[in-house]
């Protein structure tokens, strides 16, 4: 039995194209994906009588390998307030939660996924 395969230099071209231009990229994904749930975490807490500066004080950073791309989003402790993050989403005894962080996540979470279809679709030339 014979089998001819044709196209397959064409697919392995277009994803040797598609990884070099693929981590600046995700990282134009990963960034604008942080900033939506950082912008939304601040308009969910903010005007807090007790927290005035809290919103403030939540920023991301974005984090490079040589083939990834990560972030981590949420208040910086050593900002005012910043130390008040775990309080105020998930509450305590005394305290009422106010779910600001994880409700963004889910929020922005198929609109990354849609983007990073997209994306690869665009890479890939489809």
């Amino acid at each position: 039995m014979d089998v001819e395969v044709t196209g397959d230099r064409e697919l392995l071209a277009a994803l040797n194209r598609a990884q070099s231009r693929s981590v600046p990229e995700v990282e134009k994904v990963v960034a604008k994906g942080s900033l939506n749930i950082k912008k939304g975490a601040q308009r969910r807490v903010s005007g807090l009588k007790h927290a005035p500066a809290y919103p403030a004080s939540i920023s991301y950073d974005l984090y490079h390998g040589l083939l990834t791309v990560r972030s981590q989003i949420g208040p910086d402790k050593t900002k005012r307030q910043g130390a008040l993050g775990n309080l105020l989403e998930f509450g305590s005894r005394n305290n009422a939660a106010i779910p600001h962080l994880l409700p963004e996540f889910a929020a922005e979470e198929p609109r990354f996924v849609a983007a990073l279809e997209d994306l690869a679709a665009d890479l890939l030339g489809g």
